[in-house]
């Protein structure tokens, strides 16, 4: 896996490099014919103040399964195969709503309406500063105290070929600070290929700021005891966003060549983590930053962000987007403090992220790609998760 290399911009990197043999081909999920993919509904519970709640079970034809809530758009839990073919849970998350309730990091929810940070959470539109919750540190953060990831979604099955659910949300005007009843849209697909699509769009009725993402945390050796350090990783980006003391980028794009941030060969994750002296690992406390994505962001192109391979398991997930910049983050505030599906305790380096997205700050830096929506116009970006499994 040392020799993952990302060719161009518009190369989507098979899993053939993953052995170093261009003429190898990616190996091909085991489908069982006589499976038809599924999706099952169940209760998950009840809020704090009583809203009743549902989980959504999507089953492909391979067996891959990924577990949906209606709290915050939630993947609670999704499976994928090493390569003897046992099927893992290889994300972060809790066994009931009691456990998101109690305050996670966002544990595999939707985040909005502005995914990130927008610094001492102001921002100005058409002439006026709006003023947002300061939720983390002197900045805002994913939303605000009550963002996306904490309210109830409307949930709907969709009938497709492959298990499809749609989640409804209308962010009513000035909801946490944000001009503009929001109306928002995320379909979740399983495909037979175990690649989870996850399509946003929005509209408003008044100019505000959007940018959704997932927050899921990944551990792809299926056991979250263990760290995702020997992870390796490589990243389809050739510049990252650095940031000052708060996490707030300083609005230089900045050259990866040379640093700790250079992932354009694959790398273990933690090889450079921990290197203090460079200024932007102490400040993020390991990585907690934007990659900008290879060559020009045609809209409405995907483009293949990232690849993450775990060398025991032999599981490999890939990432595609429409988006164009990824936060790649190691789970640095992680504590131990949490306790996670099955009674693991959640420490330091449990999970990373993989957050497809605009810039952070992008409404107070000008020079960033805007995430201004404006009336008649539909917000709209598209994000694949895909795993395959390296023999």
């Amino acid at each position: 896996m040392k020799n993952i290399l990302f060719l161009s911009a518009l190369t989507a990197l098979s899993l053939a490099s993953c052995k170093q043999n261009p003429e190898q081909k990616q190996p091909s999920q085991i489908v069982d014919l006589n499976k038809q993919p599924t999706i099952e509904k169940s209760s998950f519970g009840k809020t704090k103040d009583g809203q009743s709640l549902d989980l959504y079970t999507l089953k492909n034809v391979a067996g891959m399964t990924v577990t949906i809530t209606n709290y915050g758009g939630t993947i609670v839990s999704w499976t994928a195969p090493d390569r003897n073919g046992k099927y893992e849970d290889i994300t972060l998350g809790c066994d009931s709503i009691s456990g998101y309730e109690k305050g996670v990091p966002y544990f595999g929810s939707i985040v909005g309406r502005y995914g990130n940070r927008i610094a001492k959470g102001k921002f100005s539109l058409e002439g006026k500063t709006y003023t947002l919750a300061t939720n983390n540190g002197a900045n805002h953060l994913h939303g605000g105290i009550k963002g996306f990831d904490k309210v109830v979604w409307n949930a709907m099955i969709v009938e497709s070929p492959q298990p499809t659910l749609k989640l409804t949300y209308v962010s009513k005007d000035m909801e946490e600070g944000y001009p503009g009843n929001l109306s928002v849209e995320v379909i979740y697909t399983l495909l037979k290929d175990n690649s989870l699509k996850i399509e946003y769009s929005a509209t408003t009725d008044k100019t505000t700021v959007v940018n959704l993402t997932n927050h899921a945390y990944f551990n792809l050796t299926g056991d979250m005891n263990n760290t995702i350090l020997d992870h390796e990783i490589a990243l389809n980006c050739d510049k990252f966003l650095p940031v000052d003391k708060t996490l707030i980028p300083t609005g230089e794009l900045k050259s990866v060549e040379g640093t700790p941030f250079d992932f354009l060969t694959s790398q273990k994750i933690g090889a450079r983590i921990n290197d203090t002296l460079n200024e932007q690992i102490k400040f993020g406390g390991g990585y907690d930053h934007a990659w900008i994505l290879k060559g020009q962001n045609t809209e409405g192109a995907m483009r293949s962000a990232a690849i993450v391979y775990e060398p025991k398991s032999g599981r490999a997930m890939e990432v595609l987007t429409t988006e164009p910049a990824i936060q790649f983050y190691t789970g640095n505030f992680l504590d131990g403090t949490i306790k996670g599906k099955g009674g693991v305790i959640y420490k330091k380096r449990s999970g990373f992220c993989l957050e497809t997205e605009h810039y952070p700050d992008s409404p107070n830096q000008s020079k960033f790609p805007t995430t201004t929506l404006k009336p008649n116009q539909t917000y709209s970006t598209t994000t694949i998760y895909r795993f395959s499994v390296a023999k």
